[in-house]
């Protein structure tokens, strides 16, 4: 190798060494940062923060971005009325907009592999007969996780119309983290220890919880046993 050669190995060596030293900053920024920049952003926007801030959700949801900064942040920059109403359109349209691409993408695939399960074909017929009562109380479970879940029921037989109506099930949990981000007063505080909302709404939402819990898994379990039931009954008869 010539003395050139290791001229320009060493030159190109700085220039690599140079670009990470100023990309990372960038790389080390969590999502979590990224949003919380964007709430910044939107706090100095005024009138058509609201807007951007329910455009933004339906990104970061569909994108499977942590919505906890988004909501806690709602009730910094807008308070706990409007910050309540911006999140759950915008949580709203899109858990939708996720539940479609789920549904348009992915549903004939799966739909093929359930084809020969009578146990999945079982459960995806009893989501579909009673989707608006399991996705109402999967919303109201912590248990479920929110961006998950708008793909998966996109993939199971429940309507458009319950699943969008299910959605109000996330009003309890809504009002909670928009109050909580409404006591920090600043974007910067957010996640501080004296954020903490009264004992009583915290132990009320996780009883809520708890129960909405339970009574998804024994509803869908029971669901599923009667629809196999009818599904294995005229095979024996026949």
């Amino acid at each position: 190798m010539s003395i050139w050669d290791l001229a320009v190995l060493a030159r190109a060596r700085v220039m690599a060494v140079s670009l990470m030293e100023t990309a990372e900053p960038w790389l080390a920024i969590s999502p979590q940062a990224w949003l919380l920049a964007a709430l910044e952003w939107i706090h100095s926007l005024g009138v058509i923060g609201g807007i951007t801030f329910v455009l933004l959700y339906i990104g970061a949801t569909v994108a499977f971005l942590p919505g906890s900064i988004l909501t806690l942040g709602a009730g910094v920059v807008f308070g706990l009325i409007m910050g309540s109403i911006y999140v759950l359109i915008g949580a709203t349209l899109g858990a939708i907009s996720a539940f479609l691409v789920g549904r348009y993408l992915a549903r004939g695939w799966v739909s093929q592999k359930i084809q020969g399960n009578a146990n999945f074909a079982a459960i995806d017929q009893a989501v579909a007969q009673e989707g608006f009562k399991i996705v109402l109380l999967t919303r109201l479970s912590p248990i479920f996780p929110f961006n998950l879940l708008n793909y998966a029921f996109g993939v199971t037989g429940v309507s458009l119309r319950d699943y969008a109506l299910g959605s109000v099930g996330m009003v309890p949990g809504t009002l909670m983290y928009v109050y909580v981000g409404s006591l920090a007063g600043d974007l910067a505080r957010l996640g501080a220890t004296d954020q903490v909302p009264p004992p009583p709404l915290t132990w009320a939402l996780r009883l809520v919880g708890f129960l909405a819990t339970v009574a998804v898994t024994l509803y869908v379990t029971r669901l599923a046993r009667q629809a196999l039931a009818k599904q294995v009954s005229p095979s024996i008869e026949s």
